[in-house]
């Protein structure tokens, strides 16, 4: 799949790729939304591999909604892609599956100068105790929520997805180096659902100074070429 992406600014990395395997284990039907596009590298290979499903796409950026038109338009993927505020959007419809890599970056940490960057990577963007709220209302009974977060924030993810009515299902920790500590959670949460928690494999990103065996696998399936668009 080619990949417009802008030469500066947000630019997709390997988080979304680990989404995006974690996301397709669940085999997506019916009609799934995609939280903060970017280029819409995480719906359009959902669509790509499971073409029946219907995809929309939302992002606040104009620069990024324009990109994930191209690139949909690029792979004759069909989308609806809408610029617009999750959080104030009347989709004036419910969804079987949501998927997104959303802004996560704690309040503290040091913020770039490019205001898309702080958009794209920062919590205080989307805090995730609205974006859980705002995603049960648009799921449809026994729907789910398919996202990646913060490890260090695990606490965070139990407690606001049962205060919102969403029962953590999935997990899978990932972690740069088996001697290091886990860095990214990838987490898929139900509406609607009474289902002990699974935990899958960890996955490890590197092994010594090249990409895992896992990691290698993700990237071949994916199968994406990234190109610069100015």
């Amino acid at each position: 799949m080619t990949l417009y992406q802008y030469a500066k600014g947000y630019r997709y990395t390997s988080d979304t790729m680990f989404l995006y395997h974690f996301a397709r284990s669940f085999r997506p039907k019916g009609s799934v939304l995609d939280v903060g596009c970017g280029c819409g590298i995480l719906g359009l290979l959902l669509k790509r591999d499971f073409p029946s499903t219907t995809l929309s796409m939302i992002d606040i950026q104009e620069e990024h909604t324009s990109l994930a038109e191209k690139n949909a338009a690029e792979n004759r993927l069909g989308a609806d892609v809408i610029r617009g505020d999750f959080m104030a959007y009347d989709f004036g419809e419910k969804f079987d599956f949501v998927v997104s890599n959303p802004p996560f970056y704690h309040e503290n940490t040091k913020k770039s100068e490019d205001k898309s960057l702080i958009i794209s990577r920062y919590a205080t963007s989307l805090p995730l105790d609205r974006f859980l709220a705002k995603s049960f209302d648009i799921l449809k009974p026994k729907g789910s929520l398919i996202f990646c977060y913060d490890a260090k924030q695990i606490e965070d993810i139990f407690v606001l997805s049962a205060k919102n009515r969403l029962k953590v299902c999935d997990i899978c920790f990932v972690y740069p180096r088996a001697d290091k500590e886990c860095s990214l959670l990838l987490v898929m949460v139900k509406k609607e659902s009474n289902s002990f928690v699974k935990i899958h494999s960890p996955l490890f990103v590197f092994d010594g100074e090249s990409y895992s065996k896992g990691t290698k696998e993700i990237f071949l399936m994916a199968d994406t070429r990234s190109v610069d668009w100015a």
